[in-house]
Order: C-alpha cells, then sequence, then structure tokens
C-alpha cells in the first residue's frame, strides 16, 4: 500500500503525521486530526501540563494515535534531554522528535547541539527522530547515532514556504537510500506536500499548515491526499524534463 509506512518496529497506515498546536478549539483539532488519517501525534512537552491537572489537548488525543512527544524550545542539548526524560516519564513512551533550536527569530535548529542530545538519548533507549537542518552529512551522523529516522525541515517552522532546497532532498534520498527521511517544518499548501514527497520522502509532520487553514478539517483531507498523491509518484517514476516538444502522439505509421 502506498500509505503504509514503517518506523521503529511499527507499522502505521499513514505517512502523515500531525500536530496539536495553534488549533482554535480542542473540537476543530480533533476533525482534523480524523480527516487527516494520520496514525502519529506530536505533542510539546513543554507547553502541555503533564501532570493532567487541567484541560488540555492531551484529554482530546485519539488514544489510538501514537504519541510523538517534542522538545520544542529547548535551545541546547542539556535542555532538550531533560526535557525528553521528563515526557518518558509523563506519557509512558520511548518515542521523542528531539527539537533544538539555535535562533529565536528563525527557529533554525542547532544541529550540534541536536546530534549530541541525540547519541545521549539512543543510549539511555529512547527512539530519537531528531529535526535539524536539510544537510546529508548531519543526517549521516544522526544515523550512525542510532536514530531509526532524520527529519530534514523544508523551510523554517511555521513559514509555511514549501520546499527550499528541493535539491538537498533529492541528495539525502539518493545518498541514503535505505534511510527513512520524514521531511518536518515548512509546508504550506497540498502542493509542498506532494513536491516533498516526490522527492523521495517516507512521511511529513505538519501542524500550522493545518491548523491555521480556513477550515483545519477540509485542509487536513486535502494534505492527506496529498501526501498519498506524491509517494505514488515518486513510486512511479516521473518522465524525464526534456528542453524541447516531444509529441503525445508518434507519427510512425501515420496516414499521409
Amino acid at each position: 500500500m502506498v500509505s503504509r509506512f514503517d518506523l521503529a518496529g511499527k507499522t502505521f497506515g499513514s505517512r502523515l503525521i500531525i500536530g496539536t498546536g495553534k488549533y482554535r478549539s480542542f473540537d476543530e483539532m480533533k476533525a482534523a486530526h480524523r480527516a487527516s488519517g494520520a496514525e502519529m501525534v506530536t505533542v510539546a512537552v513543554n507547553r502541555v501540563p503533564l501532570d493532567r491537572k487541567t484541560e488540555s489537548f492531551l484529554d482530546h488525543l485519539d488514544p489510538a494515535m501514537q504519541i510523538l512527544p517534542n522538545t520544542a524550545g529547548c535551545y541546547d542539548a542539556e535542555h532538550a534531554i531533560r526535557t525528553a526524560r521528563l515526557a518518558r516519564e509523563a506519557l509512558e513512551t520511548d518515542w521523542i522528535k528531539l527539537e533544538v533550536i539555535g535562533d529565536p527569530v528563525t527557529l533554525l535548529p542547532d544541529n550540534e547541539q541536536t546530534l549530541e542530545a541525540a547519541r545521549v538519548l539512543v543510549k539511555e533507549g529512547f527512539i530519537v527522530l531528531p529535526y535539524f537542518s536539510d544537510d546529508l552529512i548531519m543526517a549521516k551522523k544522526l544515523l550512525d547515532a542510532g536514530c531509526p529516522a532524520v527529519m530534514p525541515l523544508a523551510a523554517p517552522i511555521g513559514s509555511g514556504m514549501g520546499v527550499q532546497n528541493p535539491s538537498n532532498l533529492r541528495i539525502m534520498r539518493e545518498q541514503l537510500p535505505d534511510a527513512t527521511i520524514i521531511v518536518d517544518a515548512g509546508v504550506g499548501v497540498p502542493s509542498d506536500a506532494a513536491i516533498a514527497m516526490e522527492l523521495g520522502a517516507d512521511a511529513i509532520l505538519m501542524n500550522t499548515a493545518i491548523a491555521e487553514a480556513g477550515d483545519a478539517e477540509q485542509m487536513a483531507t486535502a494534505m492527506k491526499l496529498a501526501v498519498e498523491a506524491g509517494r505514488l509518484a515518486y513510486l512511479s517514476g516521473r518522465m524525464p524534463k526534456r528542453l524541447y516538444a516531444s509529441a503525445s502522439s508518434p507519427i510512425a505509421g501515420a496516414i499521409k
């Protein structure tokens, strides 16, 4: 199946991973999640009451979904490691989306601090999915550290600019044919998602593009279809680009 996605010993029926932030209501979030078909949802550990004493989106998640805590808001490896440990204890999962930010304005990741944290967390038994810049060499280092997948950005978080460096993602796919690559951050519209998948991404994580849409539920449906279409297109193999026209109907044997 086009949608079938294996990661860290688990099989998911969707290649779309969804977020929980920025929705206007819990009902809107739940409707978008259902429409997306996603089976994994990311949760910002630093922005939610893990003790469950007050209502939060945690109380409105489909229990069948795989929770993927993330270390959003961490600016060094030490903070990210502490946050991951807290998430494992509070949410009872070894899965963690590792996010170490290097700049508060662009929210671009600090790749070196991310790698440092990844090495520690992998040794502690975490399933580490690291968010990082679209850098092939860093991807190799993160995979060598034991991460089961890498999550290069398409564009800055929440920017909606789409894939800014398609060549980087294409090279990453070609040079790491057996790696699981999940594009994270920057998707704005379904065509962005389709392009990322056409470049060979195994999955896409998105939040703002759906949550800030005028109709989040409808956009979630569109993103679901775009991810599936992009994956199918990648598997099908695109036609070559040509500088000149090529007739759709061959003239050999045509009536003269």
